[in-house]
């Protein structure tokens, strides 16, 4: 309602750039992807990947572009990846939630996809509350542990169902 999902291209680098101001910052949301500094040229490169979809998300009030998202298909995962509001004054305000099922709406309008996930460190309360407000949950099979900038972080994997979408669509669509 509030936000919409429009393609990342390089006019946008600077705007996320400067979002990320650390190593840990970068890794809690882009994972290994990216090296700290983010440059334009990792991004550039990034633009090139096949399985990856990146979307900035525009506030459509104002067209202001306040956060970042991005559908991946690697390994045959339908996965919901690298989402940021990365403008801070947007936080707090559940555009997380409409992010995530804008995001899912992509995957799930091919009727082969039957459930989508995302991983989040388990020490980030506010993201794992926002999907679980959208109908993720955390599937115990997939917790993994990495040593991030000399700290052991713990990642979760979450899913979402095709039949808990449906549940989630008319929240979003009234």
């Amino acid at each position: 309602k509030m936000i919409e999902l429009q393609e990342f291209t390089p006019l946008d680098f600077d705007t996320f750039i400067s979002w990320i101001n650390n190593e840990k910052e970068l890794f809690q949301f882009a994972g290994p992807i990216f090296t700290f500094p983010l440059t334009r040229d990792q991004l550039e490169n990034y633009l090139k990947m096949d399985d990856l979809v990146p979307f900035k998300v525009v506030w459509k009030e104002t067209n202001e572009v306040i956060g970042h998202c991005e559908l991946n298909y690697q390994k045959g995962h339908h996965r919901l990846s690298r989402i940021l509001i990365g403008n801070k004054s947007f936080r707090g305000q559940k555009i997380g939630e409409q992010i995530v099922f804008k995001m899912a709406e992509k995957f799930f309008e091919d009727p082969k996809v039957d459930h989508v996930d995302l991983n989040v460190f388990d020490w980030n309360l506010a993201a794992i509350k926002c999907y679980e407000n959208a109908r993720f949950k955390i599937n115990p099979f997939y917790i993994r542990t990495m040593r991030v900038t000399g700290d052991t972080w713990v990642r979760l994997n979450m899913d979402l169902s095709r039949e808990r979408w449906n549940t989630l669509k008319s929240k979003f669509l009234t």
